[in-house]
């Protein structure tokens, strides 16, 4: 028997005190060759666990693996299977890209040029160009290229669609598409829903430091509906309420699918359901 794939990264009891913020027993595993969305609003501690699992920051508690080997023990071993882009990325704004590569790929033994051609190539990049002469969307494509030339497996993806126009996130969400029937594994943060419902496989939906759900996104969409009423909310529907937004023409509202009988609903978004809990758990 075929010895099972090891979970390009897991996280097992996760946690970071803050004086004002807790992330708390934050666990849960990837699985290879997919893609995992990792959602929640400014604040809810996105952030803070991708910087916790790359040890940017140091947890209080808990213990990171990838593939199967202990982080930050093996990170030899694995650094260059790993790769992390941010939107907050920066670099030397006025040295062309190919000088940035350059001093790049000394750091990693395994560096594959032909790799780097191509990927250069696939995202329209000039590397006579400098930082300061790429849009956004191009700083992110780039970022990526350099991932993926030194043999990187896991994406590990912090708001990389955050501030870019439609067009561009559209683009990104294309990459992350091909990269993903290549075989690779793509962790994507974001609070920008409508890109992940047309790439991701899972959701993990992170509120205020607690993880609340880890399933894939088909099965956490179905798992609500929507409820639209006029100028009140009736007292049936109140009680089986998981949050209430007030729209132009009255109210939508989050229930349960066993709850949804009896109302006249339809499917929820990935933004609505995400919007309507975070609503509930203001106002509990």
């Amino acid at each position: 028997m075929a010895e099972t794939m090891k979970s390009p990264l897991e996280v097992r009891g996760l946690c970071k005190n803050y004086p004002a913020f807790r992330l708390d027993k934050v666990s849960f595993a990837l699985i290879p060759g997919t893609i995992t969305g990792f959602i929640g609003r400014n604040g809810a501690g996105k952030t803070t666990t991708i910087n916790a699992i790359l040890s940017f920051v140091h947890p209080d508690a808990g213990e990171v693996s990838f593939f199967g080997l202990q982080h930050p023990e093996h990170e030899r071993e694995t650094k260059e299977k790993i790769g992390f882009v941010s939107a907050g990325m920066t670099y030397y704004t006025r040295k062309k890209l190919k000088t940035i590569t350059g001093v790049t790929k000394t750091f990693y033994p395994g560096w594959d040029d032909g790799a780097y051609r191509k990927w250069l190539e696939v995202f329209g990049l000039d590397e006579e160009k400098t930082p300061a002469e790429l849009s956004n969307g191009m700083k992110i494509k780039y970022a990526l290229a350099l991932a993926l030339s030194h043999g990187a497996e896991l994406l590990i993806l912090d708001e990389p669609t955050s501030g870019l126009d439609p067009v561009s996130r559209e683009e990104l969400v294309e990459v992350f598409l091909k990269l993903k029937d290549e075989g690779k594994t793509v962790f994507f943060s974001t609070h920008i829903t409508s890109d992940l419902e047309k790439c991701a496989d899972r959701i993990l939906f992170l509120q205020k430091g607690c993880l609340k759900a880890d399933e894939t996104l088909e099965a956490f969409q179905a798992a609500w509906r929507i409820v639209e009423c006029g100028s009140g909310i009736p007292p049936e529907l109140e009680k089986a309420a998981c949050g209430r937004c007030r729209v132009r023409d009255g109210y939508t509202v989050l229930v349960r699918k066993e709850d949804a009988a009896a109302f006249d609903s339809r499917e929820a978004s990935l933004e609505e359901i995400m919007i309507h809990l975070e609503k509930e758990a203001e106002e509990a």
